[in-house]
């Protein structure tokens, strides 16, 4: 197992590195020009060069990468053109909410296509059928709006955008994660209006269905093997041999859509906090693209790119938990 480790995290480095030379490249061959933007266009060409001069960007692309590398291994993701402000602050202030939104959204859906494809694994008609190819199909937008329009503006049960009702003002704790943090000082009121606010559902949905369909196929193959006809014929029940015998070997594909859709939600992530007015990187994004916010939308790439990466090599450790004949190969 620690074999396994150490060559998923020497993979690891060198796609965090890969991720940082297309966000490079990407940056360098945008037609509009970062420097000019930084200092206005009413600035004199002697401004923009002696600017130009002091970030390296008039040296050869190698070496624009190698200062480019070492800044961002230290932290410095440079100042964002929008805010003022270094990226890396911005970063420490919008994370917790997106972090908080999609950790909270990814759990709900692992525990509704859990219980989805546990109770859809011996056979589902039409209905159910349908129902989840339509679940898989709705954009997370597309969610949100609706929800909005039914929950919000016509029967007014839940507060329609923010991270929390303003009258509450409930000040941020240790771990920056509202929910944590309010749960931690006791404030239970705080906990219940973060939790009405209805950007989780819709994130949560298309995921949810990817991981019931895919545990409910895996489920499906398991049942018919050997060594679930060798527990039915020891008399065990249904409930038994299906949660003790038949999750485990199943859980690989599952585990697999679970990185993926990790991917999803960083994506849903995006519009979904512009359509609720979500304070996190999603928001920070829309507003630095708009913007033409170079370093802001470089530091939002690698650290949501960062992420996806991480968990991913956490998913492939869980599956070699799940399943050791993955270990050999």
């Amino acid at each position: 197992m620690a074999r396994f480790a150490l060559t998923r995290l020497a993979s690891l480095v060198g796609i965090l590195l890969g991720l940082s030379v297309i966000v490079f490249l990407l940056a360098a061959v945008v037609p509009a020009d970062p420097v000019r933007a930084m200092v206005g266009a009413s600035a004199t060409p002697q401004i923009v060069e002696a600017k130009r001069h002091e970030l390296g960007l008039d040296q050869p692309l190698p070496a624009q990468y190698v200062r480019f590398l070492s800044r961002a291994v230290r932290g410095d993701l440079s100042m964002s053109l929008h805010t003022r402000r270094p990226v890396r602050t911005d970063l420490a202030a919008f994370l917790p909410a997106t972090v908080e939104l999609a950790a909270t959204a990814l759990a709900l859906a692992v525990v509704l296509g859990g219980a989805l494809g546990l109770l859809t694994a011996r056979g589902g008609g039409t209905t159910v059928r349908v129902a989840l190819v339509a679940g898989a199909s709705v954009p997370a937008f597309l969610l949100a709006l609706l929800l909005l329009i039914v929950f919000y503006a016509r029967l007014r049960w839940v507060p329609g955008s923010g991270r929390i009702s303003s009258d509450l003002g409930a000040p941020t704790g240790p771990t920056r994660l509202l929910i944590i943090d309010r749960l931690l000082a006791g404030r239970l009121d705080v906990v219940r209006d973060a939790l009405a606010h209805l950007a989780l559902l819709c994130l949560a949905i298309g995921p949810a269905v990817a991981l019931g369909r895919t545990l409910r196929s895996s489920l499906q193959t398991v049942l018919v093997s050997d060594h679930i006809r060798t527990a039915r014929a020891k008399a065990l029940t249904e409930r038994r041999v299906l949660l003790r015998h038949g999750v485990r070997p199943a859980l690989n594909a599952p585990l697999t859509m679970a990185g993926l859709q990790v991917g999803m939600l960083l994506a849903g992530v995006v519009v979904v906090e512009s359509v609720f007015a979500w304070p996190g990187l999603g928001l920070y994004t829309v507003r630095a693209i708009a913007s033409v916010d170079f370093p802001a939308i470089v530091g939002v790439t690698l650290v949501m790119g960062a992420v996806y990466v991480i968990v991913n090599a956490l998913v492939d450790l869980a599956q070699v938990a799940a399943d050791p004949r993955l270990r050999a190969r």
